[in-house]
């Protein structure tokens, strides 16, 4: 492969060096670090000039840090008079911020309350607006406390993008689909699907007597791909809020006495997977696997999963694996290296992308 250079950030070398390794060709000489006042330094030794530039950086680990270093290696390309410059990001920064997913997760109840506790206190006696439109405006929810107003910090890091010299962006499993949407360049959204399928038929022991379970409603549709592919049942475990304050999970499906298979894009703090494990155990399935595309593992979750009645847990290695594996013995990787080179291959080619997909579909 001619007039490529292959580049990797900081944020993880190990897969960018298999990358380069399943393409045949050398990462590229490129020199990073911090200066004295901790600003990002970013030297590439290599000339980019009318070359097509491939740049790894995933999501993960200290991540503000990785996405300046990221925009400035965008950057020293386009100044380099690269002729394309090609972002590789197996985990998509900040692709949990959008507006709806922030609703999700902050508590919105805490700050509507203190809101009118304080308007209440003031003595005013204008009436507060009246209707949907009226109270949506003035940040009100419909049942009369104050919604919170969450910045759209994916939309940010795309523009971002865009405006350090991106040409084109390769992202995997997005969180958010609909973050493709905000991007002005071309994007090619790729599915580890197709290597989940391979290590579920050659690591998984009676496979084909097994249940896939999606822990929520939002991954149905990516559980029931799977089933489709390998003719597998599905079940789905739904949450259900108690009293507005906790929440309890109740399993749609049959898996007593049979292997389950849990599918999600994400373990982060571990809870969902430990809970799903245990609706699924006191419903009778024998041996509980646990398959997520990113596996970044905060705050508690390797206790969680080393405590619950999974047998395994497998993440690919779009963050990086080692450190947790040394710390959780159920852990397993799915290499994505030989996919995600077959991609870069293609795209450099301008080979289709979705015909990778397609013929996996016609397996």
């Amino acid at each position: 492969m001619k007039n490529i250079v292959l580049l990797t950030g900081s944020s993880h070398p190990q897969l960018a060096r298999r990358i380069s390794e399943s393409l045949g060709i050398e990462l590229g000489d490129c020199t990073l670090g911090k200066f004295s006042n901790q600003e990002t330094s970013v030297k590439i030794k290599d000339s980019v000039r009318e070359k097509h530039v491939y740049i790894i950086q995933s999501g993960c680990g200290r991540v503000n840090d990785n996405v300046i270093e990221l925009f400035i290696l965008i950057q020293a390309c386009r100044m380099g008079s690269a002729k394309r410059i090609t972002v590789v990001t197996p985990l998509f920064p900040y692709s949990r911020q959008s507006e709806r997913s922030q609703k999700k997760r902050l508590p919105q109840h805490q700050i509507g309350t203190e809101i009118m506790n304080s308007l209440l206190q003031t003595g005013d006696s204008r009436p507060l607006p009246q209707g949907t439109f009226a109270q949506s405006f003035m940040g009100m929810s419909e049942g009369g406390g104050y919604r919170q107003w969450c910045a759209r910090a994916g939309t940010l890091v795309a523009n971002l993008l865009q405006a350090a010299g991106a040409d084109h962006l390769i992202a995997m499993d997005l969180h958010d689909p609909q973050y493709q949407g905000f991007f002005q360049i071309p994007v090619d959204l790729v599915y580890a699907e197709p290597s989940i399928i391979q290590w579920i038929r050659s690591e998984i022991p009676n496979w084909r007597q097994a249940v896939v379970v999606s822990p929520d409603a939002g991954g149905a549709k990516r559980a029931t791909s799977i089933c489709n592919k390998l003719n597998l049942d599905f079940a789905l475990i739904h949450k259900e809020d108690v009293g507005g304050t906790r929440e309890s999970m109740g399993l749609v499906g049959e898996v007593e006495g049979r292997p389950a298979i849990i599918l999600d894009d994400m373990i982060d703090s571990g809870s969902t997977i430990g809970l799903a494990s245990e609706v699924l155990k006191r419903h009778g399935a024998t041996d509980i696997y646990a398959i997520a595309v990113h596996g970044v593992f905060s705050g508690p979750a390797l206790e969680i999963i080393s405590k619950s009645p999974v047998t395994a847990v497998a993440c690919t290695n779009s963050v990086p694996q080692d450190e947790f594996r040394a710390r959780c013995d159920k852990l397993r990787t799915i290499d994505i290296a030989p996919m995600l080179g077959e991609i870069i291959r293609r795209t450099f080619y301008g080979e289709s992308v979705t015909q990778l997909f397609v013929h996996d579909e016609q397996l």
